[in-house]
């Protein structure tokens, strides 16, 4: 959704620039969430993400004008050493299990460590949501256990389908609506602001999505 131009011209068409990641396991429908929450559109052979890919969505949320870069990260093992550099200044993480799939549930704590192993100040100020994926399909994670880990672990919690599209929507904009709620978040997505936010792992851009930095004033050329 493009933003409503109103007001003088401004150095920046947003007000906010936000970093959102997608993590978890590998086949968990986190390639299918984001392609059907950016383009509404859903790929039943889509291929595994290699290293890092993002999009952008323009929003308007509580009178912000919001632009969104989802960074959708790969779930294989090989490509973890990719990744970690990608935490720095996120917003927010979306991890994903896929609710047929009771291993990607277990593996959640492992993700949630990555979490705050790179994130600053282990993870705390960052928005965090569990979406059990898939549930168009028959499930094997009881809605109530997840529920439950989501809540002990302080994060909110959604089911949805990126194949009906049930709940995609609601995921992100839940997760935009948190960040937009939390000053300290919101202090550090001001455009153009340099980040104060230091980063303790060395930097690797290397990856098989496209490149460009969260800072980047325009869309990095994708979307």
């Amino acid at each position: 959704m493009a933003a409503a131009a109103a007001g003088p011209p401004q150095t920046f068409p947003y007000d906010y620039l936000f970093k959102v990641l997608i993590i978890g396991d590998a086949s968990v429908g986190k390639s299918s969430m984001l392609l059907r929450f950016t383009d509404d559109s859903f790929d039943e052979h889509i291929q595994s993400t290699i290293g890092v890919d993002f999009k952008v969505k323009h929003m308007d949320v509580s009178g912000k004008r919001i632009k969104l870069t989802i960074w959708d990260t790969a779930g294989q093992e090989r490509f973890r050493t990719l990744t970690s550099s990608y935490y720095r200044g996120a917003h927010g993480v979306v991890l994903v299990y896929d609710v047929t799939r009771t291993d990607s549930f277990e593996n959640l704590e492992q993700w949630l460590k990555e979490v705050q192993l790179y994130s600053p100040n282990g993870g705390e100020n960052v928005v965090k949501l569990l979406v059990g994926n898939k549930i168009d399909l028959e499930r094997t994670v009881p809605r109530e256990q997840a529920e439950a880990w989501a809540r002990s672990q302080g994060m909110l919690f959604l089911e949805a389908s990126a194949k009906t599209k049930l709940g995609i929507r609601q995921v992100f904009m839940e997760v935009v609506q948190k960040i937009v709620e939390n000053p300290e978040l919101l202090a550090n997505a001001v455009p153009g602001k340099p980040k104060t936010t230091t980063q303790l792992q060395p930097q690797h851009h290397q990856h098989g999505g496209h490149s460009g930095s969260m800072y980047d004033d325009d869309d990095g050329g994708c979307c």
